[in-house]
């Protein structure tokens, strides 16, 4: 699939499913009926438009306008908290520090996700190394203070989504509950893309699924170049005033045997001139955690695909156990640094499977 820049017409149109959240509270009839636009959309497409969500405007622009005071800080305030420092893949990388598919993703971000002490005991499992602390610039202590309610406000947003799945699909709405109730590990990453495409596109983020639950983006106003592979071909998918873009992540796919399937997407870079600043925030559970496997209506079962199989790209039911696999192949730098031990032994392991 090549890459092609979005023109700025798309702007002005939604170009996936649009759905108000708020529907969830005006009587049984309204709820039932978004519960099943919700599952239809996710089924469809993957993807949708979500208004009505009750984030205050205000806090938004807030979480937008200390996001671009973070970028406007001098290289070593920002360098000072580079990703590299931390084992647990935290803190700021660099323009073209992280690779999708082994290609270079040209923004820079910082990756802040819950707030914990590293693991210790020698015999917890390897994903549990992505458990730390996370880096913060001395430069914006108002920045830890705004992501902090952005983390709760969107949670508060993602578990009523996932609640509303969980009914749609004909379990209960607790279901989900027990995997993120005591230690999830949702990451919250701030991007920005600078312009690279002149006129030849360049890769922003390539195409890759979100390892977790389910993703709650924010993107700055009129900014372009998400796009979301449908039937083979990429669909624009321009920011909409005041909504979030929504998409599952491989675990919903692994919950119901492939009825909801995590989508492919992909981040085309701004013209040179330009920039986007870009929020997601990834809902994930416990690392440690195994995603329950629902039992779907007979209906729905029936038009159930099976869970994707990607040559080397395995899905796995520990969420864990994704997420690491997601950060050793992005940043290999870090991997290097802190992780050598594993990449030696990942090394090691294919090296026999190719004599094999």
């Amino acid at each position: 699939m090549t890459l092609d820049i979005p023109s700025t017409s798309t702007l002005d149109s939604a170009t996936l499913p649009v759905l108000d959240l708020s529907r969830l509270s005006q009587g049984d009839a309204e709820a039932e009926a978004f519960r099943v636009d919700l599952r239809e959309a996710t089924h469809d497409y993957g993807f949708f438009y979500l208004t009505g969500h009750g984030v205050p405007q205000q806090l938004i622009d807030d979480v937008m306008a200390v996001s671009r005071r973070f970028f406007d800080l001098p290289e070593a305030d920002k360098m000072a908290i580079e990703n590299i420092r931390s084992p647990h893949f935290r803190g700021y990388t660099r323009v073209g520090g992280e690779l999708t598919q082994g290609k270079v993703d040209w923004r820079e971000q910082i990756d802040i996700g819950t707030e914990r002490e590293p693991v210790t005991d020698p015999d917890a499992p390897d994903f549990m190394r992505l458990e730390g602390p996370n880096q913060w610039p001395d430069a914006l202590p108002e920045l830890q203070t705004t992501v902090s309610e952005w983390y709760d406000e969107l949670s508060r947003v993602a578990l009523t989504l996932l609640r509303a799945w969980a009914v749609s699909l004909g379990a209960s709405e607790d279901v989900f509950d027990e995997a993120f109730a005591e230690r999830p590990s949702t990451l919250i990453k701030i991007v920005r893309y600078p312009g690279k495409s002149d006129p030849e596109p360049k890769q922003g983020v390539g195409a890759h699924k979100d390892s977790g639950v389910l993703t709650l983006l924010l993107v700055e106003p009129g900014k372009g170049g998400l796009q979301v592979e449908k039937d083979g071909e990429w669909i624009d998918a321009p920011p909409i005033d005041g909504a979030f873009v929504v998409n599952i992540g491989e675990l919903l796919e692994v919950a119901t045997d492939g009825y909801l399937k995590a989508t492919v997407h992909r981040v085309i870079s701004p013209r040179i001139g330009t920039d986007r600043i870009s929020i997601p925030f990834f809902y994930a559970p416990a690392l440690d955690s195994t995603i329950p496997v629902l039992t779907l209506p007979e209906e729905l079962a029936a038009e159930a695909r099976g869970i994707t199989v990607d040559p080397g790209n395995p899905i796995f039911t520990t969420y864990g156990e994704n997420a690491f696999k997601s950060r050793l192949r992005a940043h290999p730098d870090v991997a290097a640094i802190h992780h050598s031990d594993l990449v030696e032994k990942n090394a090691a392991a294919a090296a026999q499977n190719s004599i094999a």
